[in-house]
């Protein structure tokens, strides 16, 4: 699983929606970290149909700050901007960031409210020094879960996952897991369509599958034969029908054994657990656009019964297909 994903029961919803996007910034600030925020947020992307944001990045004051490799950023917008925003975004600022009193005051207002709060790596630690971390289930660079849980040995601290939700707050892992926790966000927004029209656009995948143990220590050891990726594109076109691992090599003309180490290399998991996750997104979006039952979306995306469906939906979603389908619906677009 890529992250311990919390749907919101339907009736719960905190009534916002998504539109208003504001960026804290302080001293130390990464720019790639804020710069993850800037282009899944901060981009219009309004011309192809898809969500515009009214987007910000403040400071306290509206000072300017000093980057973590030595340049300023001179924010528009002081902390006022964090009492409006649907969503508050928190970017990595090292693990032994200066958090004013009215940070911390701010950031509790909006997660009291019902606002959106992401953060992404080292970003967790302006929570932990705010102290709103106790008894939340979170997760960060793999680098810096000991100190996390030092720190805040009351939080729920995942050392595995890319990202993690709980309630409205969405922890990510190291740099690039920041996408993966944004594209969730987007997902539980707008719904499959959109996210995955965003992650085409960022010429991205829109799901990560393996979590972030894989990088741990030592990387993935690089693939040394001819790229899956016309493999991939093949299955994803053939999700309705049962593929296994032997089929699969025969494909790829080697041995399912060669076959299942070469797509571990490649994508970071296993070939069923990689079908599983992709089937998965597809039935989201039959969910969300389609009127068929549930029994029917279950053979257009390859889990055969209903029953299995909502196996894997209990088990990877953590809510039922039904109930996908009645929260999500609304805000699939077309």
């Amino acid at each position: 699983m890529t992250g311990l994903i919390d749907i919101l029961p339907t009736g719960v919803h905190s009534g916002l929606v998504l539109e208003n996007v504001a960026v804290l910034a302080l001293d130390g600030v990464a720019p790639f970290e804020l710069g993850v925020l800037c282009e899944v947020f901060g981009t219009d992307r309004s011309a192809q149909g898809l969500p515009r944001y009214d987007f910000a990045i403040c400071s306290p004051g509206a000072r300017p700050v000093l980057t973590s490799v030595g340049f300023s950023l001179s924010p528009t917008h002081d902390l006022d901007r964090l009492e409006e925003a649907d969503l508050v975004g928190i970017p990595a600022m090292g693990t032994g960031v200066d958090v004013p009193p009215e940070v911390t005051a701010a950031i509790e207002r909006a997660m009291e409210r019902g606002a959106w709060v992401v953060t992404v790596c080292s970003g967790i630690f302006v929570l932990q020094r705010a102290g709103l971390l106790d008894g939340r289930r979170c997760t960060t660079h793999w680098m810096h879960v000991d100190e996390l849980t030092r720190l805040c040995p009351s939080a729920v601290v995942d050392p595995d996952v890319l990202y993690v939700q709980d309630g409205r707050l969405v922890t990510s892992a190291g740099s690039a897991a920041g996408i993966d926790a944004c594209m969730h966000i987007l997902r539980a927004e707008h719904g499959t369509r959109v996210a995955n029209a965003v992650a085409r656009r960022m010429v991205i995948p829109p799901h990560r599958e393996g979590g972030q143990r894989q990088y741990v220590e030592t990387p993935v050891a690089s693939a040394t034969c001819e790229t899956l990726a016309p493999l991939l594109s093949w299955m994803l076109e053939h999700l309705a029908e049962p593929l296994t691992v032997e089929m699969l090599a025969a494909r790829s003309n080697t041995s399912p054994r060669t076959f299942a180490r070469r797509f571990r290399a490649e994508t970071g998991t296993t070939p069923y657990a990689w079908l599983t996750s992709q089937r998965l997104l597809l039935a989201e979006r039959l969910l969300e656009d389609g009127d068929d039952a549930v029994e029917r979306v279950a053979e257009r995306a390859g889990f055969g019964t209903a029953a299995v469906l909502r196996h894997h939906f209990t088990a990877h979603r953590r809510t039922t297909p039904q109930a996908y389908r009645r929260a999500f619906r609304r805000s699939a677009v077309s």
